[in-house]
Formats: structure tokens, C-alpha cells, sequence
């Protein structure tokens, strides 16, 4: 059926910040004395919150990530976001057009994901509805925050349509019991590797154009009456 409800991401979904962000992040792990390819940070870190990556830096490749460290790449990051940051292409122009309750739901805090609204001219669209990794106990891949987000705009799970980018967040949709759409229109999508992990997480649609959500979420209502 229509969803009553759309969750989005927000990094590589609202704004195109994954290459920025994974790029802060490269740099730092580079200072801290560590050495992880770009196709290796796409696989093992997208989609997550820094408590997770730092977690995952730890366990797996015996990086200890000190708080300093963590707080200059932040400063780096909101400077090239302040600088670099640019809207997801069609976003401003397809969010009315919806027609549906919308809300974000990111990995991010949510000073984070304020300021990435903020510098991309997209923040009054999307306040208040902004749930952070950081308002529940588990980060995607697990539902946590999924879950805290419909629960919090009223919604039934399976009524709720995510849009996300990254394997771990249509994980997590799948998990909160929500269809997902993959969204690979991000300046960071073609990377071979991260296509095949989104494809391989079965997604209930791939889709590049912002522009054609609201007609592809359309089409869903049609093909269950026709059904």
C-alpha cells in the first residue's frame, strides 16, 4: 500500500556528503597512524555512527581512535561542509511534491545533521522531524532508530517507506519490518563495490533521480489495487 509515512537518511540521501565524509575520515585514520583503503571504509563503515566506526576501528583493525582525534576530524568535516556541501540534485524540488509525512532518521548526531541541512538550504523543510543514532541504544544496522522514528510521527512500521544508501540502513529498515528504497544518485554511489553490497541487500527498489520518488511511491499504491 502507500506508505503513510517516508524516512529518510540524510548523508548521501538529503545531502552529498558520503565522499566528504569518508574522506574526513581516511585522513584521520591516517594521522592516527592506521592505513584502510576507500573501498574498505565504504564497506565497513557507511551508513553507521562514529560510535560504531570507532568501535569497529578498535575490533578490527586495532585502531584506538583517541577523543582529540575524533574532535579535529569533526572540525575538518563542518569546514568542508561549510565549503563543499551541496543538496542531493532534485531534493528541494521533489519534498513538495510528496505529499506524504516525511521525517530523517541518520547515523549522525543531530547537531550533524542540523548543520547538513542547515548549509544546503534544506533544514526548514525538514524541521522538526530529525532522529539521530544518538536518541536510541543501538545504531543501524540494528531498527533502534527507525523504529524511535515512526514511533515518534505516529506511524505503523509497516506503513513507513525508507530511503536510504548504504547497506547497514536498508538493513535496518528491513529489520523495523518497513519497505526501503536504495537510493544510488550520490556523488559516492559509483563505487563498484558499494553497488553490489546495495543490490545484494534486496532492496524493494534502486532508484538514482530524486525527482522520481514521489511517482515511484506512487506506483506502489497502484501495483497492490491492481493486485
Amino acid at each position: 500500500m502507500t506508505p503513510e509515512l517516508v524516512i529518510f537518511d540524510c548523508d548521501g540521501v538529503l545531502v552529498d556528503s558520503e565522499a566528504l565524509s569518508v574522506s574526513a575520515l581516511l585522513g584521520m585514520i591516517k594521522l592516527a597512524g592506521g592505513s584502510v583503503g576507500e573501498d574498505t571504509a565504504y564497506e565497513h563503515f557507511l551508513g553507521k555512527s562514529m560510535k560504531s566506526v570507532r568501535e569497529i576501528l578498535g575490533r578490527d583493525f586495532g585502531l584506538d581512535i583517541s577523543d582529540s582525534q575524533l574532535t579535529d576530524m569533526r572540525v575538518e568535516l563542518m569546514r568542508r561542509f561549510r565549503e563543499e556541501l551541496k543538496p542531493i540534485p532534485g531534493v528541494r524540488e521533489m519534498l513538495p511534491r510528496l505529499g506524504l509525512p516525511f521525517c530523517v532518521a541518520s547515523s549522525g548526531t543531530l547537531d550533524r545533521i542540523r548543520y547538513a541541512l542547515d548549509v544546503t538550504g534544506l533544514l526548514g523543510l525538514m524541521e522538526p522531524h530529525l532522529f539521530s543514532a544518538a536518541m536510541v541504544t543501538a545504531g543501524k544496522p540494528a531498527p533502534d532508530l527507525f523504529l524511535h522514528a515512526a514511533a515518534s510521527m505516529r506511524a505503523h512500521p509497516r506503513k513507513c517507506l525508507v530511503v536510504e544508501d548504504s547497506p547497514a540502513g536498508i538493513a535496518a529498515a528491513r529489520a523495523a519490518g518497513m519497505r526501503v528504497f536504495a537510493f544510488t544518485g550520490g556523488s559516492h554511489a559509483g563505487n563498484p563495490t558499494l553497488q553490489a553490497r546495495l543490490a545484494s541487500s534486496e532492496p524493494d527498489f534502486i532508484f538514482a533521480d530524486m525527482l522520481q520518488l514521489p511517482d515511484l511511491i506512487a506506483g506502489l499504491g497502484a501495483r497492490v489495487r491492481a493486485s
